[in-house]
């Protein structure tokens, strides 16, 4: 199974309990691969965005009172790895998911990518510069 196609759709869920800094009640956005895919091919070059704002604007856009953290980064790791294979592949920089503009080269997340920190830094620098 591909790992970008679970779940297929996003899902809001109304949760029973405080989660996150969310009130018990509160709509909670289960995102997917694809839609942080789609999110992060929305982000002008050069710009970067903290995961917390792409989670606050993914939940805004689904009618969401927040996005779940756990499963958002789950998801944009699996995001970032799949345009990791693209590039491998032979997929230019211009034609993949740009992971780099939300992962934080001093992020834990950018130290478990298999691109390593190294290359997030390198992609932020090479957008600046252009």
């Amino acid at each position: 199974m591909d790992k970008m196609e679970h779940p297929a759709m996003p899902e809001v869920k109304r949760i029973d309990v405080a989660y996150a800094g969310a009130p018990a009640g509160s709509k909670m956005l289960i995102p997917t691969p694809r839609l942080i895919d789609a999110y992060l091919r929305q982000i002008p070059p050069a710009q970067t965005v903290a995961p917390e704002v792409m989670r606050r604007n993914l939940a805004a856009e689904q009618s969401a009172d927040f996005s779940c953290p756990l499963t958002s980064g789950i998801f944009l790791r699996i995001a970032a790895e799949a345009a990791l294979e693209e590039m491998g592949s032979g997929r230019s920089a211009e034609e993949v998911a740009p992971f780099w503009r939300v992962v934080d080269p001093k992020s834990p997340l950018a130290g478990k990518l298999s691109c390593g920190r190294s290359f997030v830094e390198a992609q932020r620098k090479q957008e600046k510069e252009a």
